[in-house]
């Protein structure tokens, strides 16, 4: 006979016992709504990772473990009488199926529709349905209202960018973004050269601004796309610390041209052997 699986229930009982104050694990009972935070992003980014590295036998633990901090939240609201977890499958439930008319006609699960065939209708409902989100969205004071500040700086201008461009504040193409890209590095430049960094400084901000609304030109997510960089340069660069290292000298000894040697070496390498992109 196999061990019975655990289900959400169980789940919620043992974060209940866990912040038991009497009988709970210590580390969890001081938690609160702050301390917890970073740990969920820090497990939202491990669930990315997982799913970029196709990590698939990976993913039931990550995602467990983000799950594992709505089930935190819902009980720190319980215990504050606020809300609960099964509140918070309810107000998901609702919202999705208030925005999804074309699958839940009647807003209700029991109401999906079964006609497989009608395509060009549920196409127009879902347009519909898009113009009528759009015109709530110009109801409220501005179009960015929503878009979260604890982002990562990448991610936030992303999404500033695209709502922006949502209501038609952008470039026609990319050509409009490199030529912009272009001026924000002669303006980088030019505060460089009269030596005023603090301005330099704010020009390199621009400057990564546009390099965001050109990956999203691309359909790019730049955090990915950064992520995907820096594992190439990490790659590279530890083969070329493992080249210096054979010839017995380190980094900081082996001066600026011999690292460069190496590091078109390693670029070779990665060509050579048509490694894809990395998101590590």
């Amino acid at each position: 006979m196999s061990e019975r699986r655990f289900d959400l229930d169980d789940l919620l009982t043992l974060m209940a016992v866990l912040r038991d104050p009497e009988q709970g694990c210590p580390w969890d009972v001081k938690q609160d709504w702050d301390s917890i935070v970073p740990h969920t992003l820090e497990e939202a980014y491990e669930v990315a990772d997982a799913i970029e590295r196709r990590a698939y036998d990976e993913l039931p633990g990550e995602l467990g473990d983000l799950l594992f901090q709505v089930v935190y939240y819902s009980q720190f609201a319980a215990e504050e009488g606020r809300f609960d977890f099964h509140e918070v499958v309810h107000v998901l439930t609702a919202k999705m199926l208030h925005r999804h008319p074309h699958v839940f006609p009647d807003g209700t699960l029991a109401s999906r529709r079964e006609d497989a065939s009608a395509a060009e209708v549920e196409t127009q409902q879902v347009h519909s349905r898009w113009e009528s989100l759009k015109a709530e969205e110009a109801a409220t004071a501005s179009v960015l209202d929503d878009v979260p500040r604890n982002l990562p700086a990448l991610s936030r201008a992303a999404k500033l960018s695209k709502r922006a461009a949502r209501v038609g504040f952008d470039w026609p193409d990319s050509r409009g973004v490199i030529a912009k890209l272009r001026e924000e590095l002669a303006e980088v430049e030019e505060a460089l050269a009269e030596g005023d960094h603090d301005h330099a400084r704010e020009e390199v901000g621009d400057l990564l601004f546009a390099a965001v609304n050109l990956a999203r030109t691309l359909d790019a997510d730049p955090e990915r796309c950064l992520r995907g960089t820096n594992g190439k340069f990490e790659r590279r660069f530890r083969r070329l610390e493992a080249a210096l290292q054979e010839e017995g000298v380190t980094p900081a000894e082996a001066g600026l041209e011999r690292m460069e040697r190496h590091w078109q070496a390693a670029k070779r390498h990665d060509n050579h052997n048509d490694i894809p992109p990395t998101h590590e």
